[in-house]
């Protein structure tokens, strides 16, 4: 952000030397996903809390949700300007863009799923289940057949920070919107606090991240079969004090992960901090240090090749060595 913007700032310096220390290598198989040169560069800053990053490539921009602030931002890959989108953004989380290229949302304020058309107009495309408002639509994504996939937790209503109070009516749950008939359908209903969540590139299967299970935070993949999710595994395991919010698959179905500490006394956050990468199979590969906790990530760039990380006040970039899977 410009100097004049409000807003806590954290303090950033890019490496000094390469390859950038920020990029840990956990397991052989990660070595490869660090390019020597390529160093984590602050985009923005001075966000109350940064998430939902989207690239629109036809554009060469990034949109970024600053939830508190009740604003979409602008980031412009030709200047390194940022601007705002949208505000009042009804306080907006994750994004996405549809089969046709539209831009989706979740609104905390609304309680509900829109469509932006390419003329700018606003459709809202779920705020209802059986006749009760949703929670707090969190996180978004798109099927393999068009359907439009979201994760409604409570965190927007439980307190006025990033939405209005209320009490929620629905179970924690993740939907499914139907492509041709907008039909909407519940159809996970058992996981605490679900949050990001992803297709494999195979379309095969949906990763969803449980981020209020207890005692650690886990990763959940299902088997896919038109409306409904079956097979349900535990894929990946945080193993104690680590915390998972958004994720993003690459081309060969490597998973990368927005972490942060989970609050365990004894344990310094600024060691978890960051994006944690992992192996299709669930084995952590690397992990890419930032100064704050990274809440959601995208691929973008003219390659696809460069990971975008919206962590607490700041917008991060990483050039990599993979590819983020599109659609």
């Amino acid at each position: 952000m410009s100097h004049h913007e409000r807003g806590p700032s954290i303090p950033f310096q890019p490496a000094s030397r390469l390859p950038d220390a920020a990029f840990e290598i956990l397991a052989p198989e990660g070595r490869e996903l660090r390019l020597f040169s390529a160093g984590v560069e602050q985009l923005a800053t001075g966000l109350q809390w940064a998430e939902g990053p989207v690239w629109f490539g036809d554009g060469r921009y990034l949109l970024v949700s600053d939830i508190p602030n009740d604003r979409i931002l602008r980031w412009d890959d030709c200047s390194g300007a940022v601007s705002v989108f949208r505000q009042p953004a009804g306080n907006a989380n994750g994004h996405a863009r549809d089969a046709q290229g539209r831009l989706v949302s979740c609104e905390h304020l609304g309680r509900r799923i829109t469509r932006t058309e390419f003329d700018g107009r606003i459709t809202v495309l779920a705020d209802r289940y059986d006749g009760k408002p949703l929670n707090s639509p969190n996180d978004i994504t798109c099927g393999p057949d068009g359907s439009i996939w979201f994760t409604d937790p409570e965190f927007g209503i439980a307190s006025d920070w990033e939405g209005l109070r209320a009490t929620p009516e629905q179970p924690h749950g993740v939907y499914r919107i139907d492509a041709i008939t907008g039909e909407l359908q519940r159809v996970i209903a058992d996981l605490a606090g679900p949050n990001g969540l992803a297709f494999t590139p195979d379309g095969k299967r949906l990763l969803v991240v449980e981020s209020r299970a207890q005692p650690n935070r886990l990763i959940w993949s299902y088997a896919v079969g038109g409306v409904a999710v079956s097979d349900k595994r535990l894929l990946i395991d945080a193993e104690g004090p680590g915390a998972f919010d958004g994720i993003a698959l690459d081309t060969q179905g490597r998973i990368w992960c927005g972490f942060g500490g989970g609050g365990q006394p004894g344990v310094d956050p600024a060691l978890l901090d960051g994006v944690r990468v992992y192996s299709p199979e669930g084995k952590a590969l690397a992990h890419i240090h930032l100064p704050e906790r990274c809440a959601n990530l995208c691929f973008g760039g003219a390659k696809n090749n460069r990971l975008f990380m919206a962590s607490s006040h700041s917008l991060y970039a990483l050039y990599v060595n993979a590819r983020g899977f599109v659609r």
